[in-house]
């Protein structure tokens, strides 16, 4: 059975929007303002190449397929294209990114359930808030690994924010990654 593993750029006060400054959000790119160090960039790297696949809602997924496929030569862009992709969406027409395929968002959980018991190694869901906290609130997450940046937007999208089942969770790891801490948690 494979983990369903939530991976996250998030600040102190738990903002994950935008941390690559892609989007319109006017505290975008904050994560670029520090360094992550090589701990960080080898557990990025390690935490892809051990991935099965990824889940992704829409939104994510709509940015990922316009910026990834450009980003080959290396190691890291070819895993990210070449992967098993998922998105979960009612709305996209289409998955046209490489080795992608749509799950339909009315029975997801049901679908990511069984995903989940197909799979062998870990299903990784980045950004995609949304989807993150339906999988939170059906209890079908395995391991949160969050990389917190110090700093403090005081506005933004907050990961938890709307997740409606409390979930206790147990500290299973922590590492420094430059200027920024890496938790691992999982549920009790």
């Amino acid at each position: 059975m494979g983990n369903l593993v939530v991976t996250e750029f998030v600040t102190l006060d738990g903002v994950f929007e935008d941390p690559g400054g892609a989007e319109d959000f006017e505290h975008g790119g904050w994560s670029f303002q520090f360094d992550r160090g090589p701990e960080g960039d080898k557990f990025k790297f390690d935490e892809l190449m051990d991935a099965e696949a990824q889940l992704l809602g829409r939104v994510t997924y709509d940015g990922f397929a316009k910026a990834w496929p450009n980003m080959r030569g290396d190691e890291f862009g070819e895993r990210m294209n070449s992967m098993p992709k998922y998105v979960v969406s009612d709305t996209l027409e289409s998955a046209g990114w490489e080795n992608s395929q749509r799950i339909p968002g009315t029975g997801a959980m049901d679908e990511v359930a069984s995903l989940k018991q197909q799979m062998e190694g870990d299903i990784l869901v980045a950004g995609s808030g949304q989807l993150v906290r339906s999988l939170t609130d059906a209890g079908l997450v395995d391991e949160f690994h969050l990389m917190v940046f110090p700093v403090v937007l005081g506005t933004g999208r907050r990961l938890f924010e709307g997740v409606h089942t409390v979930s206790k969770l147990r500290l299973a790891a922590t590492q420094q990654a430059g200027d920024s801490l890496i938790l691992t948690y999982v549920p009790r």
